[in-house]
């Protein structure tokens, strides 16, 4: 079995339940087709990455373009995003020594990127990637520390310096990844697709 294992966190693509901060300016409808879009490359630089893939929905498990031969489906549980983080993570390193989670709203994220954090796994007892909003697009462990979970400012811009502060509490190494975007925004949005071309 690979040692590697990747978490990816989606919500299913329910319009005017996903990106509500895009579909402010911009509608409800445009925003599920970005968020589509997200998904879509999401998926396409999972499969690039040596691991196996663990695709966690919001809600139900969905037959779509996620196929099941790469993409190990299951349901996030948990009172709120740390508690569904921390499930995830103890359910693949029951089978897996290493295991990274990240969610679709960074589509900078790469699948050579993610292959490089599960590298510096092996020196290290967690991988960060920092967010530019405060939060992280990137967060790799080797084994489960529920007080990384536990009261934290989910959604809040110092996640990743709270986060931090924990792993230096608890005597963790880590390393971070270069700073990256997450898409949340018309602006945000704009700005991937004038640096992609796309």
């Amino acid at each position: 079995m690979n040692p590697n294992a990747l978490i990816i966190f989606i919500r299913n693509p329910f319009l005017g339940k996903v990106k509500t901060r895009l579909a402010h300016s911009l509608g409800a409808e445009q925003a599920l087709t970005i968020y589509t879009k997200l998904l879509k490359i999401t998926r396409e630089q999972s499969i690039l990455v040596n691991a196996q893939c663990y695709l966690y929905y919001s809600d139900h498990i969905e037959q779509d373009a996620w196929s099941e031969n790469t993409f190990i489906k299951r349901v996030q549980f948990g009172e709120d995003l740390g508690a569904r983080m921390a499930n995830a993570f103890n359910e693949v390193l029951q089978t897996h020594s290493k295991a990274i989670i990240i969610g679709s709203d960074c589509p900078y994220i790469t699948g050579q990127i993610i292959d490089h954090s599960f590298h510096l796994l092996s020196n290290n007892d967690v991988i960060l990637g920092p967010a530019k909003d405060g939060g992280y697009y990137l967060l790799g462990m080797k084994s489960t520390s529920p007080s990384l979970f536990v009261s934290m400012p989910w959604s809040e811009t110092n996640l990743y310096e709270k986060t931090i502060e924990k792993l230096n509490q608890l005597n963790y190494t880590y390393t971070s990844l270069i700073k990256m975007e997450d898409i949340d925004t018309e602006e945000e949005w704009n700005r991937y697709v004038q640096t992609q071309g796309k």
